[in-house]
């Protein structure tokens, strides 16, 4: 009863009349579900089935929507053996348009500079070797690069001018910046846990993961980045001036994803082998509210654009659904969810729409 009592009361201080609109990947179930949070209850507005071999899993993974809203794009992980993104309308979730790209395509974002995709080929296959960022024309859906990054690269995302390009290497614990204009990695950097194992192993020539950082995204209006630390459940900050690590957020186990309120204030972590979310204050470094999750296993987290929720993709056990997680950054509360697919993980906002 009392728990009902809260959520009544975190419903009537939502906005009115605005609709959000996120789409999520289920990726062991090959379909992307549209939702719609209503500023109360979240519900599923569309199931589109994905990829071409049906007997097949093809792990449908990285999600991205245009500056202009008109497509949205998907990376399909499997292939024969290289992996593929797809180009669909919003309109009406139609499939416009495919490229091949690498070993496992996952994350991805559009350049607001260039216009140009960029997409990590995470490569699952074989040996823990460097592996590369795809460079894409969205319009014609032409690989137009690969540029060699580190091994397992992921978390692939873009400085808000558009001009640079970050993403980090899970397995050689670096991190990367690339010139989104000249296609140029321009400065890397072995991300430690402070206790300087990452170099003292790379310096004896048999390097073995030790912070095996899964995300990176920079600040909206300085010049900081934030890395999750999955193996060190620890969050960095980065000077992207100076390129050094200048504070460290230590975490609950397995901080995967992340995101920031459009306003630089707060940091949103999904913390994956616990089951919860971090709400994080930058100023003070403090994390003022850890968030259960609906399912076990937390993956992806993108906050609207009026910094109001943070929407979090959690991945199903076994047969189990998966859900969509909604969360209130007021009150620092889960006010909704809704059950999807198997394996939920890949997540990207739409748009909101006054009703």
């Amino acid at each position: 009863m009392i728990a009902a009592l809260v959520l009544n009361a975190l419903v009537t201080v939502a906005p009115a009349n605005t609709d959000y609109y996120v789409y999520v990947t289920a990726e062991s179930s090959d379909e992307v579900y549209l939702t719609c949070f209503d500023g109360s209850e979240v519900r599923v507005v569309e199931r589109i089935p994905v990829g071409y071999m049906a007997t097949e899993i093809e792990g449908p993974h990285g999600l991205t929507i245009e500056p202009g809203g008109e497509h949205w794009y998907l990376t399909m992980a499997h292939g024969k053996p290289f992996g593929t993104l797809y180009k669909y309308r919003t309109q009406d979730n139609e499939l416009v348009g495919q490229v091949e790209l690498g070993l496992f395509p996952a994350t991805m974002q559009i350049s607001s500079a260039t216009g140009l995709l960029y997409c990590v080929n995470f490569d699952l296959h074989g040996d823990m070797s460097p592996s590369t960022v795809s460079i894409v024309d969205p319009e014609e859906m032409v690989e137009v690069a690969q540029v060699e990054t580190g091994a397992m690269p992921h978390g692939s995302r873009l400085s808000v001018d558009g001009t640079r390009h970050y993403s980090c290497a899970m397995m050689t614990d670096e991190v990367f910046e690339l010139d989104a204009l000249g296609f140029e990695c321009l400065r890397d950097m072995r991300i430690d846990d402070g206790t300087g194992a990452v170099t003292r192993r790379a310096e004896a020539g048999h390097h073995k993961a030790v912070t095996k950082p899964t995300w990176i995204l920079p600040h909206p209006s300085r010049d900081l980045a934030y890395v999750c630390l999955n193996g060190a459940a620890q969050v960095a900050e980065i000077d992207l001036e100076e390129w050094r690590v200048t504070r460290r957020f230590p975490t609950a186990k397995a901080p995967y994803n992340l995101d920031l309120t459009p306003d630089g204030k707060l940091l949103v972590v999904t913390y994956k082998a616990a089951a919860s979310v971090g709400v994080w204050d930058l100023e003070s470094g403090r994390e003022i509210q850890r968030i259960e999750t609906s399912r076990p296993v937390t993956h992806g987290v993108v906050i609207s654009p009026d910094g109001r929720y943070a929407f979090v993709s959690n991945e199903s056990v076994g047969g189990d659904p998966g859900t969509l997680d909604v969360m209130d950054l007021k009150k620092h509360e889960r006010l909704a969810s809704v059950e999807l697919g198997l394996q939920p993980g890949g997540i990207a906002f739409w748009k909101m729409d006054q009703r």
